[in-house]
């Protein structure tokens, strides 16, 4: 009967005892699961070739420009171009302008930005002029450019250009660059004082899938499709044709890129 009356005794409280333990470890391992997500998700990276905005007002005197390491330039690794450099609050680029033949006048002073960019590409700069030049003999251009990139002797990519005038001859202009110097197609050109661009003017350009979308102040002013570059970095550049001297007269003061 003593034994009868133990084993009656000690089996709920061991069945109690094994639902205890069973309840703690499903608590347990369902914590730690959540936690796992948790920090997983937390530690997720982003989606390869995204960027937060890169911004700069460019507040070092450079030559060329690098803001770290940042940047790549025309001269110092695509050879055939000319680098873009800094002063503080302002980049302008290096190129002798004057008249000179093709294809040597082409070498455009031209900045991009390094790292693996997404092709879904947005630049904007705000537009430093001074002295714009009023007969049409000047050629003064600020650029942003997309989906581009740059080695020795190569340079390919999307170019918006906007001439640094509002007189009647201004325009904006788009053209792609194919590889060697003075090798491009021009893609959409327009004529006109509203096209062209003055002192404290915002420029954008952004590209989507194949559409190449263009504001000044925010207001469109052009939009093209085109595919034949899916890759590549923002950056800027400038050209100046018709004088010597005045490379410094214009320029960009601020500029943001980003692929989101």
């Amino acid at each position: 009967m003593l034994q009868e009356s133990l084993m009656s005794v000690e089996e709920p409280k061991h069945t109690g005892i094994v639902w205890l333990s069973a309840i703690a470890l499903f608590l347990i391992v369902g914590i730690w699961l959540l936690a796992t997500r948790g920090l997983s998700l937390l530690a997720a990276p982003a989606p390869a070739g995204t960027h937060g905005p890169y911004t700069t007002d460019f507040s070092r005197a450079e030559n060329p420009i690098s803001e770290g390491g940042n940047w790549l330039n025309g001269q110092t690794d695509g050879l055939d171009w000319t680098d873009v450099r800094t002063t503080p609050g302002f980049a302008f680029g290096t190129e002798i302008g004057g008249h000179r033949p093709d294809p040597q006048k082409y070498d455009d002073s031209t900045a991009l930005l390094k790292g693996t960019w997404g092709p879904n590409q947005t630049a904007q700069a705000t537009v430093r002029a001074v002295n714009p030049n009023q007969d049409g003999k000047v050629w003064e251009e600020v650029e942003l450019r997309l989906r581009s990139s740059i080695s020795p002797h190569n340079c390919t990519g999307y170019e918006i250009m906007f001439r640094c005038s509002k007189i009647p001859k201004a325009y904006c202009n788009i053209a792609r660059w194919e590889g060697p110097l003075g090798k491009f197609t021009m893609l959409k050109e327009t004529v006109g004082s509203q096209y062209g661009v003055k002192d404290g003017d915002v420029v954008k350009a952004r590209m989507i899938g194949k559409i190449l979308t263009v504001y000044i102040n925010g207001a469109q002013i052009i939009q093209l499709s085109d595919d034949k570059f899916a890759s590549g970095n923002p950056g800027i550049g400038y050209y100046l044709e018709g004088a010597t001297g005045v490379i410094g007269d214009f320029g960009f003061s601020s500029f943001m890129a980003t692929d989101r």
